[in-house]
This record gives C-alpha cells, sequence and structure tokens, in this order.
C-alpha cells in the first residue's frame, strides 16, 4: 500500500471519527432538552393539580370576583393543552396568562381578610409560589439546554453532521408579555 492511500486512509478515519464524536454530543444535547422539559412538565403538573383547590377555596367566599377565576382556570386548561401537546411556544403563551391571572387572583385576595386568613388559603398560595419559583428555574435550564443545542447545529463543521442526521432548531421557553406585567392594583379594585 502506498504512502499516499495511508494517507488517504488516515484522513478518512478522522473525518469519521469526528463525525461520531459530533453526533454523540448532539444527542447528548438533544435529551437534556428532553430532561430539562420533563423537569418542567412535573412542575406544571403538579401545579396544574393545585389550582383547582385554590379556586374552590376562593369560591367560597361568595363576593369573589368569578371573573378572576375563570382567567385563572381557562388559563390552566390551555396550559395543560400545550403541555399535552409538547407545543414549547403555545405553553409559554398560556403560561403567561395563568401568571398574570395568578397574580390578579392574590391581589383581589388581598380585599378579602377572611379569605387571606384561611389556613388552606395560605398553604395553597405558598405551594403554588413555591411550584411558580420552580418552574421559573427550569424553565432557565431548559432555555439553557436549547440554546446550547441551536447553537451547536449552526456552527460548522457540526452543521454538516446536524442536517444530515435531522437535528433541528428547537424553539424556547418564552412567556407573554402580560407574565412580565404588574398587577393593576387600582383597576383591579375599581370595578
Amino acid at each position: 500500500m502506498s504512502v499516499s492511500a495511508l494517507v488517504l486512509l488516515g484522513v478518512i478515519a478522522i473525518a469519521l471519527l469526528y463525525g461520531i464524536v459530533v453526533y454523540n454530543n448532539l444527542v447528548r444535547l438533544k435529551h437534556n432538552i428532553a430532561k430539562a422539559w420533563a423537569n418542567i412538565d412535573v412542575m406544571l403538573k403538579q401545579r396544574h393539580d393545585e389550582l383547582p383547590k385554590l379556586v374552590e377555596v376562593c369560591r367560597q367566599y361568595k363576593q369573589f370576583e368569578e371573573s378572576t377565576l375563570t382567567r385563572v382556570i381557562e388559563a390552566r386548561s390551555r396550559v395543560s393543552d400545550a403541555r399535552a401537546n409538547h407545543d414549547v411556544p403555545a405553553l409559554g403563551q398560556a403560561e403567561g396568562m395563568l401568571r398574570f391571572g395568578l397574580g390578579q387572583l392574590f391581589a383581589v385576595a388581598e380585599a378579602y381578610p377572611e379569605l387571606k386568613a384561611n389556613e388552606h388559603f395560605m398553604q395553597l398560595q405558598t405551594r403554588i409560589t413555591a411550584l411558580e419559583n420552580g418552574i421559573a428555574d427550569r424553565r432557565e435550564w431548559f432555555n439553557e439546554s436549547t440554546n446550547v443545542h441551536n447553537i451547536r447545529i449552526e456552527q460548522f463543521p457540526d452543521l454538516i453532521i446536524a442536517r444530515l442526521t435531522g437535528f433541528t432548531e428547537q424553539p424556547l421557553l418564552e412567556f407573554s408579555t402580560a407574565e412580565k406585567a404588574d398587577v393593576d392594583l387600582k383597576a383591579l379594585f375599581s370595578a
């Protein structure tokens, strides 16, 4: 065998090994996204189970604003649908609506001293707030994993392996602007 044939075989072997390493790294990144999603999903499910209890406790106070409760229930349903369909952009929008609704619910509850003093309400509020914080932390990890994946599949020469093996860009979990807005207490209590 000639020296040039050996060099050619060596170059092919190195390129093949490099392709395998890149592919394996892309697979690891894909699974990190799936694991981060699963962690978010667990927290969303836990919060999903707590929300009807919170709404029921609030309904015991007959004057409690029904429209606020309805918004929370509708948003909960949208979050559930988005979770079931693994629709990350829809989940982000639904989460924004739910978080805004919960903010309004907790703000309106301030006007009901008996409700605020209710042990079940206080426990549920604490539990849901803790879940909200957990979701925010896991969302950050999900978005970081997704961002690393998306960068890798766009970088040369990794993009060649990514395109050949079907890796595609994944969406970030972004919440709507409603989630970031402050609750307008004046508007809530003037109605």
